[in-house]
């Protein structure tokens, strides 16, 4: 059983292929468990915590971040996210022709409540 912001090994088997790739080890210090290192950003997303508060027990915060930036920039968590919309999808679970904007995702301005916008000169 995965605890609170764990990925379940259900959810591993879906995305281990694309986080963990078999690939020869190499030189150096062995590279940290990929799934660990999933679950750390997963609490860091979920909790909201800075990157420096994440518990002793994850290891060094460099290293989990410097993993994110790596998978953010090569795409794998866009990889990850494809694979799971399409799970999504297939199990009927999600439906692409409705969507929901509100306030979270787009952002009002002063002068779309009627304020005015700032600095401009008000008609007297």
């Amino acid at each position: 059983m995965a605890g609170r912001y764990e990925i379940s090994d259900q959810g591993w088997a879906l995305i281990e292929d694309i986080v963990s790739p078999d690939t020869p080890a190499g030189r150096g210090r062995p590279r940290r468990d990929d799934r660990q290192m999933l679950n750390c950003i997963f609490w860091i997303l979920c909790s909201g915590a800075k990157w420096r508060d994440l518990p002793e027990r994850f290891g060094p915060w460099k290293t989990v971040y410097q993993r994110f930036r790596q998978w953010r920039d090569d795409g794998t968590l866009e990889r990850i996210l494809s694979r799971l919309h399409l799970k999504l999808r297939e199990d009927g679970y999600m439906d692409l022709d409705t969507w929901m904007a509100d306030s979270t995702s787009i952002r009002a301005t002063r002068s779309a409540a009627g304020g005015g916008k700032k600095g401009a000169l008000r008609n007297r």
